[in-house]
C-alpha cells in the first residue's frame, strides 16, 4: 500500500491524502528502462517499492556518471525537475533492476507542497539531501584517484547485492564513474595482477576485500 511507504502521510490532511490516492499511478518496469530523460521531462515523483534506479548526468561527449541510486522506500524527486526550479542540470533516472514503484503527477504534489508545511519540509530535506550525494561525487572525481573510486564502486556493490561475484561489465563500471571502458579494464586488470579481484565474461569476482578497502581509503 502507497500510505505505508510514503514517509509522511500520516502529517496530511484527509483530502489531501485522497488527492493523492486518485492522482498517483502504479508501475512495473524492466532493467534498462528510462523513466526520466532530462529536464524537459517532467516525469513526477518517483517512489520505489522494490527494486533499483539509477540517476545520472550526461557529459558533452555523452559519457554518463552516477550521481547516485535510488532502493526500496527512495523518493526520487529530480524526476520532477518542473516544480524544483534550482535544478540546473538534466537527470536520467533508470532501472538498474526489475522495479515497481508509484509514480505522483508534479501538478498534484506542487498543489499539496504549498497547502502542507510538513511536505514543503520534507521535500526541502530530500533535495538536500540529494544535492549532498551530487557534493560527494564532485569531491569523489575531483579529489580521488580512479583505483580507490574503482576500489570503492565494488565494495557498494556488493553491499548492495550481498556477493562479491558481481554481475557487473566494464562498460556498466564506466558509465558509473564517468569514464572510459578501456581505462576501467586497465585498472580491473591491474587488481587482477594484484590478487584483488578475478574477471571473466560479465563478471567481477572479489578475491580479497581487505586490499579493496585499503585501496579505498
Amino acid at each position: 500500500m502507497f500510505q505505508e511507504y510514503f514517509p509522511i502521510w500520516d502529517t496530511l490532511r484527509a483530502d489531501q491524502q485522497a488527492r493523492l490516492l486518485h492522482a498517483l499511478s502504479f508501475r512495473t518496469v524492466r532493467k534498462g528502462t528510462v523513466l526520466h530523460g532530462g529536464s524537459a521531462d517532467c516525469t513526477g515523483l518517483l517512489l520505489v517499492k522494490a527494486g533499483q534506479l539509477r540517476a545520472y548526468i550526461l557529459s558533452d561527449e555523452g559519457r554518463e556518471i552516477t550521481i547516485y541510486r535510488l532502493f526500496d522506500r527512495d523518493v526520487c524527486l529530480f524526476s520532477a525537475s518542473c516544480i524544483l526550479r534550482s535544478i540546473q542540470f538534466d537527470v536520467t533516472i533508470e532501472a538498474e533492476k526489475d522495479t515497481a514503484l508509484w509514480v505522483i503527477p508534479p501538478d498534484v504534489y506542487h498543489d499539496i507542497m504549498a497547502e502542507s508545511a510538513s511536505v514543503a519540509n520534507y521535500t526541502n530535506e530530500l533535495m538536500a539531501s540529494r544535492f549532498s550525494e551530487v557534493m560527494w561525487l564532485m569531491e569523489q572525481v575531483m579529489w580521488k584517484r580512479l583505483d580507490q573510486r574503482v576500489a570503492a564502486f565494488l565494495l557498494e556493490e556488493a553491499a548492495i547485492e550481498g556477493t562479491g561475484q558481481l554481475k557487473l561489465t566494464h562498460e556498466a563500471i564506466a558509465n558509473h564513474l564517468g569514464t572510459h571502458r578501456e581505462v576501467i579494464t586497465r585498472m580491473l586488470r591491474y587488481f587482477q595482477s594484484e590478487g584483488i579481484v578475478k574477471l571473466s565474461r560479465g563478471m567481477v569476482t572479489i578475491l580479497d576485500q581487505t586490499k579493496l578497502e585499503r585501496l579505498r581509503a
